[in-house]
């Protein structure tokens, strides 16, 4: 167990300052925003000194994660409670919001600033989708059909059918993804319209 928590503590280090590079934070300026001197974080950036849980704390805060997130703690308990992002080597993070085997399954996407020039990789794939746009504008190809969605907007669809999903260059874009079976459609509820 000791050689698990070294390995632990030995890798915060890097990731650290992977986390300080990528929001592009100076050491200066997360001193002041964590209140740890700025010799401190270099020697926690460069594994000289292992961190405490008074360092983590400001740390997690100021860089936007959780402590899990910070020192890569494996998952412990209920999977459908510490659902953990899945980063795309093209800057887009996936969210599994259910774990449950068969059935529909949900994510949410956060996809970075898009290229608007770029040519779209359509692909297929049995199921069915539905796609409801939170924040920004939605790029999907679908067929021959090129369509922007905004916020509150959703689409549904085949999967046999070649599409793609991506953001616009006005930004990056999140919306939510549901995908069943073949077949499976969503069931939709409406309330009775009350004459009076």
């Amino acid at each position: 167990m000791d050689d698990t928590i070294d390995r632990t503590l030995d890798a915060v280090g890097p990731r650290l300052k992977q986390l300080r590079v990528r929001r592009d934070v100076t050491l200066a300026d997360l001193a002041a925003e964590t209140g740890i001197s700025t010799s401190t974080l270099s020697r926690l950036e460069a594994g000289l000194r292992r961190p405490t849980l008074e360092q983590l704390l400001p740390l997690a805060r100021a860089h936007g994660v959780t402590l899990d997130e910070l020192v890569d703690a494996p998952p412990t308990g209920d999977p459908r409670i510490n659902l953990r992002p899945i980063p795309g080597g093209d800057g887009s993070t996936v969210l599994p919001l259910t774990r449950r085997a068969g059935g529909i399954q949900a994510y949410k996407f956060v996809l970075p600033r898009g290229d608007d020039d770029a040519v779209p990789e359509l692909r297929t794939h049995e199921g069915y989708d539905w796609a409801y746009v939170l924040d920004g504008t939605l790029r999907l190809v679908l067929g021959e059909h090129d369509l922007l969605l905004g916020p509150g907007e959703a689409a549904e669809f085949d999967t046999r059918t070649p599409h793609w999903f991506g953001a616009t260059s006005a930004g990056p874009v999140e919306f939510l993804s549901l995908i069943g079976r073949q077949g499976e459609r969503a069931h939709l509820r409406a309330a009775p319209r009350r004459d009076g």
